[in-house]
């Protein structure tokens, strides 16, 4: 690793939404606004065409309706109503009767990771019974990582930075991390301690050329499956640091309102048994809360609360629904947190890990969830207890500080995948700039 020595002055007068100067001191309001605005950027028109696809006499009533069921993600802003950029996608997506009508037009459809851990979970689970150990089927993956900042975003000769997502070497079921290469000279690792696993790279803005960087790495991965019976957790040490810790509020995604605090309560009510809560808490957000595509966390003031507010929720949300309900039912619960890594079907992805005394912590995929194609008990739950080696495991928490540290608030403040760019000038945001992943799977 190559030592890299840097300096950035934060500047009182920026705009971080433009990347530009101006005369105004940088303001949080002002760059959320304008957050708001790239997610909540169509008219009702434009909603209203892709609603058509599948329902050709759409009416303004009916879309009114579903905008009051929250069904149909809108607001105002500027004066003017504005809808998510998926809003009629997650339409059909939320409203079970227009989920009906999309698959009696187009037919149901397994997901592509769903379709490989269809064949892969049993094979984890069978690999784990033999073996008596609860790491299976480890996946030898090559990766290109590549961050593009548009072309004259950044003015040219003004130095760029960047960090890159970087697959973590303290997980048990992540190992032989190699680094290859990256593209440019220098560069740093985060801390092994550091909750948000990064490469950080500089480089200088050129005139009408994009500012590229790149990593490459291999690493391992392992699927992990414990087969859990209630019997084996044991009462929970409530004086230990790790209890307390994770047993914990956390601002500003782990709030005990009271709101939750019934939730959890009526949700666990009369069961003292730590996995059985968990079994409870995890079936109902699975059944209780559809997937549907999520505007950017930064813009979302309690995630949990969203999610029981909207009735819907990506990965990220239901995750932290379920780590929130954990926690207060007793149940210490982390945030965890990468990419998928499915051949074809590779993504961003957030999950989570729960704390039993007698085995440890154990993954849990709330957005996973009972699978589709469940064939038995132990496929039912292997989501509870149990993870696909499919993965790439880069963040242990959220919403904490990168290394080194950031000028300017980030892009994504909740979770790091994707990377995060900044300048002088002040924030790079997410239409500023691309990402790509290019995946060899070695032993697949």
């Amino acid at each position: 690793m190559k030592k890299l020595f840097y300096g950035v002055a934060l500047l009182i007068a920026v705009s971080a939404c433009s990347g530009q100067r101006s005369s105004q001191p940088y303001s949080w309001e002002n760059d959320l606004h304008q957050r708001l605005l790239t997610d909540f950027c169509l008219d009702r028109e434009q909603v209203k065409q892709y609603i058509k696809k599948y329902i050709p006499d759409v009416t303004d009533e009916q879309m009114d309706r579903w905008e009051e069921s929250k069904a149909l993600e809108c607001m105002e802003l500027d004066g003017e109503k504005r809808y998510f950029r998926n809003a009629g996608p997650n339409l059909f997506r939320i409203d079970s009767l227009c989920r009906h009508i999309k698959l009696e037009k187009e037919g149901e459809r397994m997901g592509g990771s769903e379709r490989v851990n269809m064949e892969h979970l049993p094979e984890v689970i069978r690999e784990v019974k033999q073996s008596h150990s609860t790491l299976a089927t480890p996946k030898r993956m090559r990766v290109t990582y590549t961050l593009t900042v548009d072309t004259n975003a950044v003015p040219a000769g003004k130095m760029v930075r960047c960090w890159l997502p970087y697959p973590r070497a303290d997980v048990a079921r992540q190992q032989e991390v190699k680094f290859i290469s990256a593209s440019e000279p220098e560069y740093i690792f985060s801390p092994a301690d550091c909750r948000h696993s990064t490469l950080y790279m500089e480089k200088r803005a050129e005139q009408g050329r994009p500012t590229v960087f790149s990593e490459s790495f291999e690493y391992t991965s392992s699927a992990e499956w414990h087969d859990l019976k209630p019997e084996q957790v044991k009462p929970y040490d409530t004086e230990s640091p790790l209890y307390k810790e994770y047993t914990a509020e956390r601002e500003r995604h782990i709030l005990f309102s009271p709101r939750l605090r019934t939730l959890a309560a009526r949700l666990t009510e009369g069961e003292e048994n730590p996995l059985l809560k968990a079994r409870r808490i995890f079936r109902w957000i699975n059944d209780t809360f559809p997937w549907a595509s999520a505007r950017e966390y930064s813009t979302v003031e309690n995630i949990p609360e969203y999610v029981l507010d909207n009735g819907h929720g990506d990965c990220g949300m239901v995750s932290l629904l379920f780590i929130t309900l954990c926690r207060i039912s007793g149940i210490p619960a982390h945030f965890q947190s990468g990419f998928m890594m499915h051949p074809g079907e590779w993504n961003l992805h957030d999950w989570a890990e729960i704390y039993f005394e007698g085995i440890g912590w154990v993954p849990v995929d709330q957005s996973f969830g009972v699978p589709s194609f469940a064939r038995n008990s132990e496929e039912n739950w292997f989501f509870l207890g149990g993870i696909d080696a499919w993965r790439m495991v880069v963040n242990q928490d959220y919403g904490m500080p990168l290394v080194p540290a950031k000028q300017y608030p980030r892009s994504e403040t909740v979770d790091f995948q994707r990377g995060e760019v900044e300048w002088e000038g002040g924030n790079l945001y997410f239409d500023q700039w691309d990402y790509h992943m290019d995946i060899e799977y070695l032993n697949y």
